[in-house]
């Protein structure tokens, strides 16, 4: 084979895996992806008055062979160096489309058996919702449900957002995402 042809092969190969990956979608019926979260996701503390619900997420269309979801939700605008973790989800079955408003509750009682949230840069599991500083442009916060290749992944119980997401991505099939913004 030659070099040209092992490109051609290597390019319609990945334009392959773009068509199934467009097949997987994440929506949610309170937020529009694009516009803007309201009152209710955002963070009740850290000088922010909101309700701290998280919203209702719906996913369709994964990758054949995915055997768990987890999902993320990150703000890559925090002025931390390493933007903001909202929401860290693991371990939700591979049977499970959705999650309801109001999953994310630090207790988590709200979601499918088995899921487990990880600590999020609040310093606690659970849906921590917007809160950016007052004045800076509004934030991209990425919605991102992940298409697992594992039926679960294995944690220590003080696990980071960062090591979760380091597993995340060594485990994953597909993602589908959103992104919403948020400014005060």
């Amino acid at each position: 084979m030659t070099l040209k042809q092992s490109c051609l092969a290597s390019c319609l190969a990945f334009l392959s895996l773009g068509v199934s990956a467009g097949d997987f979608t994440l929506t949610s019926p309170t937020i529009e992806a694009g516009g803007r979260l309201t009152s209710s996701q955002v963070f009740d503390g850290f000088g922010c008055t909101g309700k701290n619900i998280s919203p209702a997420l719906d996913w369709q269309g994964a990758p054949a062979g995915t055997r768990s979801y987890a999902l993320t939700v990150y703000d890559p605008d925090a002025p931390t160096g390493s933007g903001w973790w909202h929401w860290v989800v693991l371990n939700i079955p591979a049977s499970v489309q959705s999650l309801s408003e109001g999953a994310g509750k630090v207790a988590g009682g709200a979601l499918p058996e088995g899921a487990l949230q990880v600590s999020t840069d609040f310093g606690q599991p659970g849906f921590g919702g917007a809160c950016p500083p007052i004045g800076d442009k509004p934030h991209r916060y990425i919605f991102t449900i992940h298409a697992l290749k594992v039926p679960k992944l294995e944690l220590p119980p003080n696990a980071t957002a960062a090591l979760a997401g380091y597993m995340i991505h060594a485990n994953e099939l597909g993602q589908a995402g959103f992104t919403a913004f948020y400014g005060r």
